[in-house]
């Protein structure tokens, strides 16, 4: 059930960062206001996890897929470039967390 809580953690803070855009540098108060609670949410739920995922694979999961997550949607919804370096350090992002969670031994 922790990484399931961990995925929904990292969902919220996807969410939060996308708002965070939208929020115009925090002029646009609604979407000011969503950013921060769900980036709330997000540490919550990430904070649950963390009761059986040790800190330093969770919070490296939780970042990892955050950020490879914004980057995909900078990509397809914003219009921003993908370079060949960039999609390759993207992939070894995510290679990395599947690795983390290959050699996790929390359930």
């Amino acid at each position: 059930m922790s990484w399931v809580y961990l995925i929904a953690a990292i969902g919220l803070e996807v969410i939060g960062t996308v708002s965070l855009k939208f929020s115009n540098g925090f002029t646009d108060w609604r979407f000011s206001a969503l950013s921060l609670a769900v980036y709330g949410l997000s540490f919550w739920v990430l904070s649950l996890t963390l009761r059986v995922i040790p800190v330093s694979t969770a919070y490296a999961v939780w970042a990892g897929l955050g950020t490879a997550a914004v980057a995909i949607i900078g990509l397809v919804f914003f219009k921003e470039p993908m370079t060949a370096l960039k999609g390759i350090f993207l992939l070894m992002i995510i290679g990395g967390v599947v690795g983390l969670k290959a050699i996790s031994n929390e359930s």
